[in-house]
């Protein structure tokens, strides 16, 4: 039997008592990576209703701009934004996320204590090593929550056993083919406010920024546009305004195509 003590940083929470299980959890491996991917679909979910949970691996701290605590400061103002029950940090080395027993146990305590129906995650290839690196990561911490030998204690108690029901992964920069599309265009909006929460690392349009820091790949002015363009030509795939692309890890079935006739 192998056991691990995980006591992960609760960065945001939405009220003292616990709202777990979730229904779905998004796991990213920076503090503004799960708003700039899934955004949309997150403000979606929260407004219908649903319990969402993000779980981000580092804190950013090799980031070329901002620091550690601004980050943090910015992930909880995106939190409320996007209406989260809790989110969390792992505390994994930013630029480093190794394959190792105690990663893979830190990834498995978020699965056993928010028990999602749904789960997203980076994809295999992507610009970011830690994004690839993260892929790899979750695969492996997927297949372990639901082993019985691996006991996991969070806060004082030992999980149980638990594997997601379904897996799912974002867009990051380097584009895939979805294998669907989920319609955000009534909550855009909600994304972009929480994506520009996230101020020490983006462009945020009438805001001035510091010109000792350099510029990056995502403080541009252009990779805004890139986001917008991105959602805009996902969303005239299927007729809409602005849509966001998933791909599943495993094929998806349906009992019956009336699921579909909502």
């Amino acid at each position: 039997m192998l056991q691990y003590d995980i006591c992960p940083d609760i960065i945001f929470q939405r009220s003292a008592l616990s709202e777990t299980p979730v229904d779905m959890l998004v796991i990213a491996a920076h503090p503004d990576d799960a708003e700039l991917s899934c955004g949309g679909v997150v403000a979606q979910m929260t407004a219908e209703g649903r319990r969402v949970a993000i779980v981000e691996c580092t804190q950013g701290e090799m980031a070329s701009r901002g620091n550690v605590e601004l980050r943090r400061q910015e992930a909880v103002y995106a939190a409320r934004i996007l209406n989260l029950c809790e989110r969390w940090n792992l505390h994994i080395p930013d630029g480093n996320i190794a394959d190792s027993a105690m990663n893979v146990a830190k990834i498995v305590a978020a699965l056993r204590y928010f028990r999602p129906n749904i789960l997203l995650f980076p994809p295999e290839f992507d610009r970011h090593p830690d994004h690839e690196s993260l892929h790899r990561l979750v695969r492996k911490a997927y297949f372990h929550s639901g082993l019985t030998k691996l006991e996991i204690i969070v806060f004082g108690k030992a999980l149980e056993p638990y594997r997601p029901k379904r897996l799912f992964c974002y867009m990051q920069t380097y584009e895939f083919e979805p294998d669907f599309y989920v319609d955000v265009s009534a909550h855009f909006d909600t994304k972009l406010q929480a994506y520009f929460a996230h101020a020490s690392q983006v462009y945020v349009p009438g805001a001035v920024q510091s010109r000792d820091e350099p510029q990056t790949f995502i403080s541009s002015p252009e990779f805004l546009e890139f986001i917008k363009a991105r959602a805009r030509h996902f969303g005239g795939k299927i007729g809409v305004e602005y849509a966001e692309g998933l791909y599943s890890v495993e094929p998806l079935g349906f009992a019956t195509l009336s699921a579909l006739l909502r």
